[in-house]
């Protein structure tokens, strides 16, 4: 009798054991949809949005570190996509077995970056096919991140705004900066992101896009560029960058020295650090959101 209720006792444990691995990782009542495409479809739990770290400033309390839970779903594409970028393709060979995703992401909205703590993918049926509970490497986020909705949505839930993702929609989100004539009658233009502008001291930092293209109008090179630019001393520096062209696609720019370089009067460069200046005294507030360092 003692062994029968042990055995008993023994599967039931393993059967609520088992129903706890296959529950999801984040248990949301609502998820709230950020967007939708032919591969993805993105969603975030507004609830599970928690200030982690705080700092004391003369503006008050300013979150340092956020925490919140994200769920992604996937189409064939996307989930094949997805398996290849993880280095997953020859555990899960077949791509269909993906349907969704959870994901507890941790955010600093100083710096921009986004980080993942913990991540599971999901077959139709809610089974578990891959969990990881190691945290992957911060990534700063931009135009070009695939996390750039979750970021602008969990950074507006917690200061309570909609400002990250009414300027990442914004018409006039990209500022043209300056554009001249190079030889053969190419053309070099830059614009930067100003969903992505901050200050930090005198610098503001953001990402820059340049591109050349040739008589015939067709893009021929293109640099993406992280930059921090004085404007006081009128000074520019490179951070990191990819750089793309027909020949090589895109790769990292290497060789990035870090050292400020003056801007000349009188070039049109300057004319874009005059055009910054000016972006600044009118959105006062927009480059200096969640500062702690003034």
């Amino acid at each position: 009798m003692k062994r029968t209720l042990l055995s008993l006792f023994s599967s039931v444990f393993l059967l609520v054991a088992l129903c706890l691995v296959q529950m999801p990782a984040a248990h949301a009542d609502n998820w709230y949809w950020l967007s939708s495409d032919s591969k993805y479809s993105k969603f975030f739990d507004p609830a599970s949005v928690v200030k982690q770290m705080e700092v004391e400033t003369s503006r008050g309390k300013v979150p340092t570190l956020l925490a919140a839970w994200t769920r992604t779903t996937y189409s064939y594409g996307g989930a094949q996509e997805t398996l290849a970028a993880y280095g997953l393709s020859k555990q899960i060979p077949n791509p269909a077995q993906l349907s969704y995703s959870y994901a507890l992401v941790h955010i600093d909205p100083q710096q921009r970056t986004l980080q993942y703590q913990e991540e599971a993918f999901y077959d139709a049926k809610g089974n578990r096919i891959w969990h990881s509970d190691t945290p992957g490497s911060s990534k700063e986020i931009n135009s070009q991140s695939f996390d750039e909705v979750f970021y602008d949505a969990i950074v507006d839930q917690a200061f309570a705004t909609e400002a990250e993702r009414e300027h990442a929609k914004a018409k006039d989100r990209w500022l043209s900066l300056w554009e001249e004539p190079t030889v053969d009658g190419q053309r070099t233009s830059m614009m930067v992101d100003t969903s992505t502008l901050r200050m930090k001291g005198n610098n503001l930092i953001g990402w820059y896009w340049q591109e050349t293209k040739d008589s015939n109008g067709n893009v021929i090179e293109i640099k993406f560029l992280k930059q921090a630019v004085n404007l006081q001393q009128g000074s520019e520096k490179v951070i990191s960058g990819q750089y793309w062209s027909q020949q090589t696609g895109w790769e990292v720019l290497k060789d990035i020295d870090g050292i400020y370089r003056s801007i000349r009067r009188g070039t049109v460069r300057y004319d874009g650090l005059e055009s910054l200046r000016s972006y600044v005294q009118g959105h006062e507030w927009w480059v200096n959101r969640y500062r702690i360092d003034n």
